[in-house]
């Protein structure tokens, strides 16, 4: 099992001044800190004009920072929103190589899509349209990192002359790509794409089961083709996170902020939305079912207590379920609402000490066996693909230093 910690930089009100820098900061440390310790990865989202839920705007720039500040902790996009209006393709795989330079080779790049009215509407985007439009140009990002020269493409969402992107990620043939599920459907689409599904819904462990066994049918069955040059046959899970020696007060440091991120992902979607003007987290807590300690109280009378948010013996509980479901990696969604960066630290430090080095223990040797389980169906997949053809040298369009070059050039043929 890998383990990795995912940002929003959620801020709910009320804000005062500095607070914006303190939450980037904090979460700096925290990204340095699960370094140290071993965690495997570190994801941050890209969402636009969602204040109090995501204030992760340009997860390039924060993504950089980590690179610079950590030495073995993989960085993800988590997602990178692809449709050409939020961000042209070209300047995506600009970005991916650049970042995976700086980071020695430690990207990882989810794609996304969007889903609310906020940013879809604020770059002009069709909701109808953006899955097909997220699809072709995560497809065409993929030929740019991986062909000299990019042959160039018409297609719906954008259309560009040959160009060689420059610089190339370390890795090849690009680094690892993913898709942002939530829900079956999704990760389906995902599977048929030969990219790793990060789920960002919060499952229990008999749904998740549900997931993988669909997710991995479909990467071993013909419906596979894959979308870049490679498939990363990979499902992350994200998960509640709060962990200390006493389960009321892991409950009493988590409960709130991982309810506030639920409530926040409908009420985004569902809601109508004054920009500027944002109640959300007001709402939230005018709407909240039950308080800490009746939750508290309710987890005992039950004697439920396997969950992201407790003991270091529940939460031991809680990812072995996952693992057994077939879960490759969960994703732990510690920064939420006004969860507090000492809590946060604490958390990371306590699981780090107590439950991650016995799952760590047989990472390893379950990746192998697994790549050698799926290595004839990966190889059957890139059977498959579409590739995008070469350019041969003399294929290969001259670009003029001048329009009346180019007039020359087009009248000479």
């Amino acid at each position: 099992m890998r383990f990795g910690v995912f940002y929003e930089h959620q801020l709910p009100k009320p804000w005062n001044p500095g607070d914006e820098a303190r939450l980037f900061h904090e979460a700096l440390e925290q990204v340095q800190l699960a370094d140290r310790l071993g965690y495997d990865y570190a994801w941050e989202v890209e969402h636009h004009f969602l204040e109090e839920y995501s204030h992760s705007s340009a997860p390039e720039v924060f993504l950089a920072a980590c690179a610079a500040l950590t030495k073995t902790i993989r960085l993800g996009h988590g997602i990178r929103q692809v449709i050409p209006n939020y961000n042209h393709p070209a300047r995506t795989a600009e970005a991916l190589g650049t970042l995976d330079i700086v980071s020695n080779g430690r990207l990882e790049f989810g794609i996304g899509e969007g889903a609310t009215r906020l940013e879809l509407g604020g770059f002009g985007i069709p909701a109808k349209e953006k899955r097909a439009l997220a699809l072709e140009a995560a497809e065409q990002i993929a030929n740019m990192m991986a062909m000299s020269p990019y042959p160039g493409f018409e297609g719906v969402g954008f259309s560009m002359p040959c160009r060689n992107i420059v610089p190339k990620p370390v890795q090849t043939p690009h680094p690892p790509m993913w898709m942002a599920c939530t829900n079956r459907d999704t990760i389906k689409v995902a599977a048929a794409n030969g990219l790793g599904a990060l789920a960002f819904s919060f499952l229990d462990p008999e749904e998740a089961r549900g997931w993988a066994e669909i997710y991995y049918g479909i990467i071993k069955s013909d419906q596979c083709v894959p979308l870049g040059h490679s498939v990363n046959a990979n499902l992350a899970m994200v998960s509640n996170f709060s962990v200390h020696p006493d389960r009321d007060e892991a409950i009493r440091r988590g409960q709130e902020g991982f309810e506030f991120f639920s409530y926040a992902v409908n009420a985004l979607v569902a809601h109508d939305v004054l920009p500027g003007r944002s109640n959300l987290f007001a709402d939230f807590q005018k709407s909240r079912a039950a308080s800490d300690d009746e939750i508290i109280a309710a987890r005992k009378a039950a004697q439920v207590n396997a969950s992201g948010i407790g003991t270091p013996d529940d939460i031991r509980a809680h990812i072995q379920a996952f693992q057994d479901a077939g879960v490759d990696q969960v994703i732990f969604m510690q920064q939420a609402g006004r969860n507090r960066h000492d809590h946060i630290v604490q958390s990371l430090e306590l699981f780090a000490a107590e439950v991650m080095p016995a799952f760590k223990a047989g990472a390893a040797e379950r990746e192998v066996k697994k790549a050698a389980e799926l290595a004839p169906f990966v190889e059957a997949a890139m059977a498959r693909k579409r590739w995008m053809k070469p350019l041969e040298d003399h294929e290969i369009p001259i670009v003029p230093a001048s329009r009346a070059k180019a007039q020359i050039n087009e009248g000479a043929r």
